[in-house]
């Protein structure tokens, strides 16, 4: 157990480790106004501290700085309250002057959190529970080759490419589509499958000449994975800290940061409100030697998202958990009103 005097000493000297970046020694400590303590007695101290395992000592200085156990207890007991208000103004004046999609809203927040904290925001969009399709169209590049284009209720637009063979019919792709914009209309993603195999395969063979080999390709381009989309900002960031001088850390990182799959399953699973993970309590080896910071915002009914902060260890906790407090609240009460506007 650490005493009155060492739980001090321990805030004093993660406070200004996060700040500085260099190791923290007993007489920079004796110094501060607040601390009645001997620079003999705060190196005893640290001594006994370091003992327990919540600080080490670097092999270039007699200082001292905070170890994964000693960020985790700073983190769990040492951060007062003030530190994790929820109200602020981070992104909502931004909203008022104008409407904006739902990509928009989440795109704007990564990019904001990202300039504010220098840190790499990543936002996980909502799972496609409520995602409904608007619009199919399907636009012919060339004799053979075609894109369909999928618009969500989102605003989300995608786009498809996908081989014509020779015997289908131009016609009957446009029949088709036709077809999909009446039965698909507002109809959830996930859903899609199944009416496609039900609803949409009925129609198709009274109204498609070629029937099966046209909705067997059809089929393929509309029916392909639905990624959760990433939203990410302030990748580069990363490069301003100290910490990421190894080139072989920061390979990791941008290897890890192009694998969408990686990120989400690594977002995905995360307990409501703050979960903050340090160093290697991150099952991702690329990120043993960082902090993640994560909270869940929520859209129109229920359906959660997650907004992510990824940083060195010595990262500013205070700042970071306000800041998504405060961007989750308010990207819950935005994507609320533009849930309602396009019921």
């Amino acid at each position: 157990m650490l005493t009155e005097r060492q739980l001090l000493i321990l805030q004093v000297i993660v406070d200004d480790f996060i700040e500085s970046a260099h190791p923290v020694g007993s007489r920079a400590i004796s110094k501060k106004e607040h601390i009645p303590f001997s620079a003999a007695t705060i190196r005893n101290e640290m001594a006994d501290i370091e003992e327990q395992g919540y600080l080490e000592k670097t092999h270039s200085s007699s200082g001292r700085v905070p170890s994964e156990k000693g960020y985790r207890y700073y983190v769990d007991h040492l951060i007062s309250p003030a530190g994790q208000t929820h109200k602020g103004n981070v992104i909502s004046h931004m909203l008022k002057d104008g409407f904006f999609e739902f990509e928009q809203i989440v795109q704007m927040s990564a990019e904001v959190l990202s300039e504010l904290t220098n840190y790499t925001s990543i936002i996980l969009g909502p799972e496609l529970f409520e995602t409904k399709l608007k619009q199919v169209q399907l636009i012919t590049l060339s004799a053979h080759t075609a894109v369909a284009i999928l618009v969500t209720n989102t605003g989300h637009v995608e786009h498809r490419s996908f081989s014509i063979p020779a015997e289908v019919n131009p016609s009957d792709l446009e029949r088709m589509v036709n077809i999909l914009n009446t039965r698909l209309h507002d109809v959830p993603i996930l859903k899609l499958q199944e009416i496609f195999n039900t609803e949409i395969a009925a129609m198709m063979k009274m109204y498609v000449e070629d029937f099966d080999r046209s909705y067997d390709y059809l089929k393929a381009a509309f029916l392909s994975d639905h990624p959760v989309k990433l939203y990410i900002g302030g990748k580069s960031n990363i490069l301003r800290q100290p910490e990421f001088n190894d080139v072989d850390k920061i390979r990791s990182f941008f290897t890890m940061m192009d694998k969408e799959e990686e990120i989400i399953s690594l977002l995905k699973h995360t307990d409501h409100g703050i979960n903050v993970s340090i160093g290697k309590e991150n099952e991702v080896d690329a990120i043993k030697d960082f902090s993640l910071i994560t909270s869940s915002y929520q859209l129109g009914d229920g359906q959660l998202g997650t907004i992510a902060l990824l940083g060195p260890m010595r990262m500013e906790y205070k700042k970071v958990i306000s800041l998504l407090n405060i961007v989750s609240n308010e990207m819950t009460d935005a994507l609320y009103m533009w849930y309602k506007n396009n019921e």
